[in-house]
Protein backbone atom coordinates (compact mmCIF):
# COMPACT_ATOMS: atom_id res chain seq x y z
CA UNK A 1 0.00 0.00 0.00
CA UNK A 2 1.39 3.39 -1.02
CA UNK A 3 2.08 5.96 1.67
CA UNK A 4 0.47 9.38 1.66
CA UNK A 5 3.81 11.17 1.20
CA UNK A 6 4.46 9.15 -1.98
CA UNK A 7 1.10 10.24 -3.39
CA UNK A 8 1.93 13.88 -2.62
CA UNK A 9 5.34 13.51 -4.27
CA UNK A 10 3.64 12.01 -7.35
CA UNK A 11 1.22 14.93 -7.57
CA UNK A 12 3.90 17.60 -7.21
CA UNK A 13 6.15 15.76 -9.66
CA UNK A 14 3.37 15.70 -12.24
CA UNK A 15 2.79 19.44 -11.81
CA UNK A 16 6.50 20.08 -12.36
CA UNK A 17 6.78 17.81 -15.40
CA UNK A 18 3.69 19.26 -17.09
CA UNK A 19 4.79 22.85 -16.42
CA UNK A 20 2.04 23.79 -14.01
CA UNK A 21 4.88 24.67 -11.63
CA UNK A 22 7.69 26.32 -13.61
CA UNK A 23 11.48 25.95 -13.24
CA UNK A 24 12.79 28.43 -10.70
CA UNK A 25 9.34 28.88 -9.14
CA UNK A 26 9.08 28.81 -5.38
CA UNK A 27 6.69 26.21 -3.97
CA UNK A 28 4.14 27.26 -1.36
CA UNK A 29 5.47 27.11 2.20
CA UNK A 30 5.62 23.70 3.84
CA UNK A 31 2.83 24.72 6.20
CA UNK A 32 0.62 25.80 3.29
CA UNK A 33 1.33 22.62 1.34
CA UNK A 34 0.61 20.50 4.41
CA UNK A 35 -2.70 22.32 4.82
CA UNK A 36 -3.47 21.91 1.11
CA UNK A 37 -2.89 18.15 1.20
CA UNK A 38 -4.37 17.83 4.70
CA UNK A 39 -1.31 16.11 6.18
CA UNK A 40 1.21 16.89 8.89
CA UNK A 41 4.35 18.88 8.03
CA UNK A 42 6.37 15.73 8.78
CA UNK A 43 4.52 13.84 6.02
CA UNK A 44 4.84 16.80 3.67
CA UNK A 45 8.61 17.01 4.24
CA UNK A 46 8.94 13.32 3.41
CA UNK A 47 7.25 14.03 0.07
CA UNK A 48 9.57 16.96 -0.61
CA UNK A 49 12.57 14.84 0.34
CA UNK A 50 11.69 12.44 -2.49
CA UNK A 51 11.62 15.28 -5.03
CA UNK A 52 14.85 16.72 -3.63
CA UNK A 53 16.61 13.36 -3.97
CA UNK A 54 15.39 13.17 -7.59
CA UNK A 55 16.83 16.61 -8.31
CA UNK A 56 13.45 18.14 -9.13
CA UNK A 57 13.24 20.40 -6.07
CA UNK A 58 15.95 22.37 -4.33
CA UNK A 59 15.64 23.57 -0.74
CA UNK A 60 17.45 26.84 -0.08
CA UNK A 61 17.93 27.55 3.59
CA UNK A 62 15.88 30.49 4.76
CA UNK A 63 14.11 30.90 1.41
CA UNK A 64 12.07 27.78 0.79
CA UNK A 65 11.70 25.02 -1.80
CA UNK A 66 12.21 25.82 -5.47
CA UNK A 67 11.75 23.84 -8.68
CA UNK A 68 15.20 23.25 -10.11
CA UNK A 69 16.06 24.80 -13.43
CA UNK A 70 17.44 22.34 -16.00
CA UNK A 71 21.22 22.39 -15.62
CA UNK A 72 23.43 22.63 -18.65
CA UNK A 73 26.10 19.96 -18.86
CA UNK A 74 29.77 20.76 -18.90
CA UNK A 75 32.56 18.64 -20.30
CA UNK A 76 35.41 17.25 -18.25
CA UNK A 77 38.31 16.49 -20.58
CA UNK A 78 40.60 14.03 -18.85
CA UNK A 79 44.25 13.38 -19.47
CA UNK A 80 47.43 15.34 -19.95
CA UNK A 81 47.12 19.11 -20.20
CA UNK A 82 43.66 19.37 -18.65
CA UNK A 83 43.10 22.86 -17.30
CA UNK A 84 39.43 23.53 -16.81
CA UNK A 85 36.88 20.71 -16.44
CA UNK A 86 34.12 23.25 -15.80
CA UNK A 87 34.59 25.29 -18.95
CA UNK A 88 36.26 22.98 -21.41
CA UNK A 89 33.33 23.21 -23.82
CA UNK A 90 31.53 26.45 -23.02
CA UNK A 91 31.84 29.91 -21.43
CA UNK A 92 33.23 30.01 -17.91
CA UNK A 93 31.00 29.59 -14.91
CA UNK A 94 31.55 31.92 -11.94
CA UNK A 95 33.78 30.30 -9.33
CA UNK A 96 34.24 31.13 -5.67
CA UNK A 97 37.62 30.30 -4.15
CA UNK A 98 38.62 29.79 -0.53
CA UNK A 99 42.12 28.83 0.61
CA UNK A 100 43.87 28.10 3.88
CA UNK A 101 46.71 26.08 5.38
CA UNK A 102 45.84 22.88 7.23
CA UNK A 103 47.65 19.93 8.76
CA UNK A 104 47.56 16.82 6.59
CA UNK A 105 45.38 14.09 8.02
CA UNK A 106 43.92 10.74 6.95
CA UNK A 107 43.39 10.41 3.18
CA UNK A 108 45.32 13.62 2.39
CA UNK A 109 48.51 12.12 3.82
CA UNK A 110 47.94 9.09 1.57
CA UNK A 111 47.25 11.16 -1.56
CA UNK A 112 50.18 13.54 -1.12
CA UNK A 113 52.48 10.95 0.49
CA UNK A 114 53.40 13.29 3.33
CA UNK A 115 53.66 12.66 7.10
CA UNK A 116 50.63 13.25 9.27
CA UNK A 117 50.53 16.85 10.47
CA UNK A 118 52.54 18.24 7.55
CA UNK A 119 51.49 21.76 6.47
CA UNK A 120 49.28 21.52 3.38
CA UNK A 121 47.49 24.22 1.43
CA UNK A 122 43.80 23.47 0.81
CA UNK A 123 42.05 25.42 -1.95
CA UNK A 124 38.29 24.93 -2.26
CA UNK A 125 36.55 26.01 -5.47
CA UNK A 126 32.79 25.96 -6.13
CA UNK A 127 31.41 26.79 -9.57
CA UNK A 128 27.93 28.28 -9.90
CA UNK A 129 25.22 28.35 -12.55
CA UNK A 130 22.95 31.16 -11.51
CA UNK A 131 22.39 30.65 -7.80
CA UNK A 132 22.95 26.90 -7.91
CA UNK A 133 26.31 25.20 -7.22
CA UNK A 134 27.52 23.31 -10.28
CA UNK A 135 30.74 21.60 -9.23
CA UNK A 136 33.16 21.28 -6.32
CA UNK A 137 36.94 21.02 -6.30
CA UNK A 138 39.37 20.70 -3.42
CA UNK A 139 43.04 21.17 -4.33
CA UNK A 140 45.79 20.08 -1.94
CA UNK A 141 49.50 20.94 -2.21
CA UNK A 142 52.48 20.60 0.14
CA UNK A 143 53.00 24.06 1.61
CA UNK A 144 56.59 24.36 0.37
CA UNK A 145 55.49 23.87 -3.25
CA UNK A 146 52.83 26.58 -3.36
CA UNK A 147 53.87 29.40 -5.72
CA UNK A 148 54.16 32.88 -4.23
CA UNK A 149 50.89 34.81 -4.27
CA UNK A 150 48.50 31.89 -4.62
CA UNK A 151 47.09 32.48 -1.14
CA UNK A 152 46.66 36.23 -1.68
CA UNK A 153 43.07 37.36 -2.27
CA UNK A 154 44.10 39.70 -5.09
CA UNK A 155 46.59 37.34 -6.68
CA UNK A 156 46.66 36.86 -10.43
CA UNK A 157 47.20 33.18 -9.63
CA UNK A 158 43.57 32.99 -8.56
CA UNK A 159 42.49 32.60 -12.18
CA UNK A 160 44.84 29.65 -12.58
CA UNK A 161 43.53 28.12 -9.37
CA UNK A 162 39.92 28.22 -10.57
CA UNK A 163 41.00 26.42 -13.72
CA UNK A 164 42.77 23.65 -11.80
CA UNK A 165 46.02 24.16 -13.66
CA UNK A 166 48.76 22.29 -11.87
CA UNK A 167 50.36 25.07 -9.88
CA UNK A 168 53.56 23.42 -8.73
CA UNK A 169 56.72 22.23 -10.54
CA UNK A 170 56.56 20.87 -14.13
CA UNK A 171 54.65 17.60 -14.39
CA UNK A 172 55.97 14.19 -15.28
CA UNK A 173 52.72 12.27 -14.76
CA UNK A 174 49.05 12.89 -14.12
CA UNK A 175 46.85 10.07 -12.81
CA UNK A 176 43.06 10.26 -12.61
CA UNK A 177 40.71 7.92 -10.75
CA UNK A 178 37.01 8.14 -11.60
CA UNK A 179 33.95 6.67 -9.93
CA UNK A 180 30.22 7.31 -9.47
CA UNK A 181 29.06 7.29 -5.86
CA UNK A 182 26.69 8.96 -3.37
CA UNK A 183 27.92 12.36 -2.16
CA UNK A 184 29.63 12.80 1.19
CA UNK A 185 27.71 14.99 3.68
CA UNK A 186 30.09 17.91 2.91
CA UNK A 187 29.59 17.48 -0.86
CA UNK A 188 25.80 17.25 -0.52
CA UNK A 189 25.81 20.47 1.50
CA UNK A 190 28.17 22.35 -0.85
CA UNK A 191 26.36 21.24 -4.01
CA UNK A 192 22.88 21.43 -2.45
CA UNK A 193 21.91 17.94 -3.61
CA UNK A 194 20.16 15.06 -1.90
CA UNK A 195 22.12 12.34 -0.14
CA UNK A 196 20.55 9.81 -2.52
CA UNK A 197 21.96 11.63 -5.56
CA UNK A 198 24.95 10.35 -7.51
CA UNK A 199 28.11 12.39 -8.07
CA UNK A 200 30.89 11.88 -10.58
CA UNK A 201 34.02 11.78 -8.42
CA UNK A 202 37.44 12.39 -9.99
CA UNK A 203 40.70 12.24 -8.05
CA UNK A 204 43.70 13.76 -9.87
CA UNK A 205 47.25 13.09 -8.69
CA UNK A 206 50.10 15.09 -10.27
CA UNK A 207 53.71 14.03 -9.80
CA UNK A 208 57.03 15.59 -10.86
CA UNK A 209 60.04 13.92 -12.49
CA UNK A 210 61.31 12.66 -9.11
CA UNK A 211 58.00 10.95 -8.38
CA UNK A 212 57.00 13.45 -5.71
CA UNK A 213 53.27 14.24 -5.53
CA UNK A 214 52.97 17.98 -6.17
CA UNK A 215 49.19 18.29 -6.21
CA UNK A 216 46.07 16.26 -5.41
CA UNK A 217 42.69 17.49 -6.65
CA UNK A 218 39.35 16.04 -5.56
CA UNK A 219 36.50 16.89 -7.95
CA UNK A 220 32.80 16.21 -7.41
CA UNK A 221 30.05 16.95 -9.94
CA UNK A 222 26.35 16.05 -9.69
CA UNK A 223 25.96 13.19 -12.14
CA UNK A 224 23.38 15.00 -14.28
CA UNK A 225 25.60 18.03 -14.93
CA UNK A 226 28.80 16.70 -16.48
CA UNK A 227 30.10 14.42 -19.21
CA UNK A 228 33.65 13.09 -18.96
CA UNK A 229 35.87 12.36 -21.97
CA UNK A 230 39.18 10.49 -21.75
CA UNK A 231 41.41 9.92 -24.79
CA UNK A 232 44.02 7.17 -24.88
CA UNK A 233 46.95 7.59 -27.28
CA UNK A 234 48.41 4.43 -28.77
CA UNK A 235 52.15 4.06 -28.26
CA UNK A 236 53.91 1.95 -30.88
CA UNK A 237 56.53 -0.46 -29.60
CA UNK A 238 59.86 0.45 -31.25
CA UNK A 239 60.71 -3.24 -31.58
CA UNK A 240 57.66 -3.72 -33.81
CA UNK A 241 58.52 -0.74 -36.04
CA UNK A 242 61.99 -2.17 -36.71
CA UNK A 243 60.63 -5.42 -38.09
Amino acid sequence: MRSRHQDIADDLRQQIITGRILPGERLPSEADLADQYKVSTVTLRRALAILQSEGLVEKIHGKGNFVRRPHRKTLYVGGWGTLDPWTAAEPALPVTVRSNTVQAQAHITTLLKVPTGSPVVEITCVSHEGKSPHGLARIYMPRDLVPAGVLDDDSTCRDAVTRFAVLGPPLAALREMVCARPPTPDEALALRIGHASIVLSITRIATDSTGRVVEATLLAFPGDRVDAVFTTHHVTDERQTRR
